[in-house]
């Protein structure tokens, strides 16, 4: 039998949780993971509509001081979703923040003036 991890062990992330909460309650809601395989880790997620509001990514990163250059971009094997990785820190915590979105299909895309078609 294993020592399993107590609650204790995620005080770290719990806390970081809370300080953002307390820190940044205006932001948009993300999908938040704590877990014990990662017990030093926050993740925030935020799952979009479509690939041009990754505004709610934009904010958290700003918030979190997470530098444009240290984001990731990629489009799923599926080639349908658009996703934004990047990692931080706050409340001496990695915070990874993540946001997927829905890549506009050819027939869905706005059209744009002076575009070839």
């Amino acid at each position: 039998m294993t020592d399993a991890l107590t609650l204790n062990a995620l005080a770290g992330p719990l806390q970081a949780l809370r300080l953002l909460a307390l820190d940044f309650p205006h932001l948009p809601a993300p999908n938040v993971d704590v877990t014990p395989l990662y017990p030093k880790v926050l993740r925030l997620s935020l799952h979009e509509t479509t690939c041009d509001s990754f505004a709610a990514f934009e904010q958290w990163r700003h918030a979190l001081t997470i530098e444009t250059g240290d984001v990731d971009f990629h489009v799923q094997i599926n080639g349908r979703t658009a996703v934004l990785d990047g990692h931080g820190t706050y409340g001496g915590m990695v915070i990874e923040l993540t946001a997927f979105a829905a890549v506009p299909s050819a027939d869905t895309a706005p059209v744009v003036q002076g575009a070839p078609a």
